[in-house]
């Protein structure tokens, strides 16, 4: 009886190693680990102190200055004013006004 349990224990100490180094192989085995970037890579420290001189339009893709880019900037931000014509708007509005009151009364034919 002795014997046996020395014998499981054994075994089971010989399945554990020879697992415990087949997964160690298994995780390892032909994975190349890169611990730094590139040397040709530029860290991202010096990248955030650039300053940019060159932008390109939202609008067209073309390449701008500074100068054109902040202008073009401030022209985006003012909203031009409506070109719809008047009845067009008044039909928008009142289609909104009923989807709204469907959504509280749906038993409405409207």
């Amino acid at each position: 009886m002795a014997r046996l349990k020395t014998r499981q224990r054994i075994l089971l100490l010989v399945l554990g190693v020879s697992t415990g180094i087949l997964v160690w192989l298994s995780s390892h085995w032909g994975t190349a680990v890169m611990a730094l970037p590139p040397p040709e890579d530029t860290p991202e420290e010096i990248l955030r102190t650039e300053i940019i001189l060159d932008a390109r339009s939202p609008i067209d893709g073309k390449f701008l200055t500074a100068a054109e880019y902040a202008e073009l900037q401030e022209q985006l931000q003012v909203n031009p004013p409506p070109k719809l014509n008047a009845n067009i708007r008044q039909n928008i509005y009142l289609i909104r006004l009923r989807k709204a009151i469907l959504q509280f009364l749906p038993f409405l034919d409207l």
